[in-house]
């Protein structure tokens, strides 16, 4: 088909394969209405923009910026003027201003673009585009298939009801929004958890020495512990408070930071103060419980809706990475499933306490079913990783529960319903039009292409750079799951007494943590950048764990209180 390019980077879209091409001419007013009426499609440079703020030290700017956009506003309204009636416009910048990575523009006008905002099914949000689709939409715009190799979709427009102008600023200020919030919380997701964790440690560091007799007297060690079970389960509410923080506009604030930190304090009290506060206070794993739940609830809840609180949140999806934009990345999956691990873990062991094991088997099982279906399927989750993790976690609980032991056949039957369940799921998703596929349903069809190894292989690749590019912290984590299942195995060696304690107040608990062991050790081989879901599972499953710890301590602490108490009531 007959393609023109106007303009040097113009050319870049329009060349063969061997770097010709066919129809190009040089920016001129003059002779611009001849060049958009020569072919169906013709792509113009309109030129360059250079953030004179933005760029490094003595690189030199076509003038201020100002200037620059009055150039190019100038030559994009000389494009719609030359333009033939009928024709669609497509407006998009396609690089940075300068060394800050941002959201770019695109803007789209003619009879397929009334007043509204675009959206692409590639990313199921409104708003937000890939460069990819910029080629679908051309491909569409003149009638060719869309190869699935272009991994776009053609852009459509959610209509506004009218094209007042109040309309017209509330869209504006929706798109501002969403450059501002992908731009400021890169630079505070850093910061943030370096005090959250670094905060944590010396916390947990103070509760050894009290627990060791190092420091404080067997008065204020009560007052110690409690508040120390306070901190713990309040820690435990950060992650999902960090996804509920995007309910308010945080990244409007002139200090991001502490306008960030506060949204975040605020849900961590509700939270933490429910956990606390309710008739399941008193048993160990009850505020665990209710944290986990509040934490699968608001996630589960996010990825059936749009994925809206993930986007540009401290633990989410960042827009401006292009990695994920919808469903159950790997830190949203990390938190899911060791919430759904916590909470069927809490309800089968107070069902067992109650002699209702049976029950218990069945509660482990929905909840597993119910975190199974909302992380994999395609209209959700989309996550292709996280069901192979999920599945065997939950069936060495369920097993657990009911008594029996995990023989080779039995894990040889899960691991086949693993492979059968990503099969099944990945074969329906790629049934779907192209457009409207996940990565899963792409999966497929690169294994049909006989690509399928190259993205075996490309992920596993990506999964070890990561782990060699963010080391030596990275190289923890599978020392830190080695040294959990050391423990679990050995429970009352390698100074987890006090963990040993609590499985008789919670009977399922060390079967609980074996099971998210596996998960997030099995997370942590199959997926790339898997060396993030161990570790951002950590920020949720320990702080719980140490309540958990606490709270046997503390009744401990009662029962002795109580027993002294009695002998003096006696002499």
């Amino acid at each position: 088909m007959c393609l023109r390019a106007v303009g040097p980077y113009a050319a870049a879209g329009a060349a063969l394969p061997d770097g010709t091409v066919a129809q190009y001419g040089d920016y001129e007013p003059a002779d611009l209405l001849v060049d958009l009426n020569a072919c169906p499609v013709t792509l113009v440079d309109v030129g360059v923009l250079r953030d004179p703020d933005d760029v490094p030290a003595g690189e030199p700017t076509p003038g201020s910026r100002a200037d620059q956009l009055r150039e190019i506003d100038q030559r994009i309204g000389a494009v719609l003027e030359a333009g033939p009636n009928g024709a669609d416009f497509v407006v998009a910048s396609l690089a940075d201003a300068g060394r800050s990575e941002r959201l770019r523009m695109v803007l789209a006008r003619g009879p397929g673009y009334g007043p509204g905002t675009l959206e692409s099914p590639s990313t199921r949000q409104v708003g937000l585009a890939q460069a990819a689709d910029l080629t679908a939409t051309v491909l569409a715009d003149v009638g060719l298939p869309v190869p699935d190799a272009v991994q776009g979709s053609p852009l459509t427009s959610q209509p506004a009801p009218d094209n007042s102008e109040r309309r017209a600023r509330e869209r504006l200020q929706t798109l501002r929004d969403l450059d501002e919030a992908s731009h400021d919380v890169h630079g505070l997701v850093e910061p943030f958890f370096q005090v959250f964790a670094y905060g944590q440690l010396v916390v947990y560091l103070l509760l050894l020495l009290v627990v060791k007799g190092r420091i404080g007297s067997e008065a204020t060690r009560t007052t110690v512990l409690g508040r120390v079970r306070t901190l713990s389960v309040a820690a435990g509410a950060v992650p999902v408070s960090t996804f509920l923080a995007n309910l308010v506009p945080w990244w409007r604030f002139p200090v991001e930071m502490l306008a960030v930190t506060a949204a975040v304090l605020g849900f961590v009290v509700v939270i933490a103060g429910l956990a606390l506060r309710g008739p399941w206070r008193h048993w160990v794993l009850g505020p665990p419980a209710v944290v986990a739940l509040v934490t699968m609830v608001v996630l589960a809840a996010d990825v059936m809706t749009g994925s809206r609180l993930q986007l540009s949140s401290l633990m989410g999806l960042q827009p401006v990475v292009g990695g994920r934009f919808y469903g159950m990345g790997n830190p949203t999956f990390a938190l899911f499933a060791t919430a759904a691990v916590i909470l069927a873990t809490a309800l089968s062991s107070w069902l067992v306490l109650r002699g209702r094991r049976e029950t218990a088997f069945v509660a482990v099982v929905v909840v597993g079913v119910v975190a199974v279906v909302v992380d994999g399927a395609p209209f959700w989750g989309a996550d292709g990783g996280g069901p192979p993790a999920l599945v065997p976690a939950f069936a060495s609980l369920a097993f657990a529960v009911l008594g029996l032991r995990l023989t080779w056949r039995r894990w040889l039957v899960v691991g086949a319903s693993v492979v059968v369940l990503f099969v099944v799921v990945a074969v329906l998703d790629w049934l779907r039009a192209p457009a409207s596929r996940s990565h899963l349903g792409n999966f497929v069809q690169a294994v049909l292409d006989g690509n399928g190894g190259d993205v075996v292989v490309r992920k596993a690749q990506q999964n070890v750079e990561l782990v060699q590019q963010t080391a030596p912290l990275s190289y923890l984590v599978p020392v830190a799951l080695l040294v959990l299942a050391l423990v679990l195995a050995r429970p009352t060696s390698w100074g987890s007494r006090a963990l040993a304690r609590s499985h008789e107040a919670a009977p399922t608990l060390r079967a609980g943590l074996v099971a998210l062991l596996i998960c997030l050790t099995i997370g942590f081989l199959a997926n790339d950048s898997g060396v993030a879901i161990p570790a951002v599972g950590a920020t949720l499953a320990v702080p719980l764990v140490v309540s958990v710890t606490i709270a046997s301590l503390l009744n401990e602490q009662y029962a002795r209180a109580g027993t002294r108490a009695a002998r003096r009531r006696r002499r």
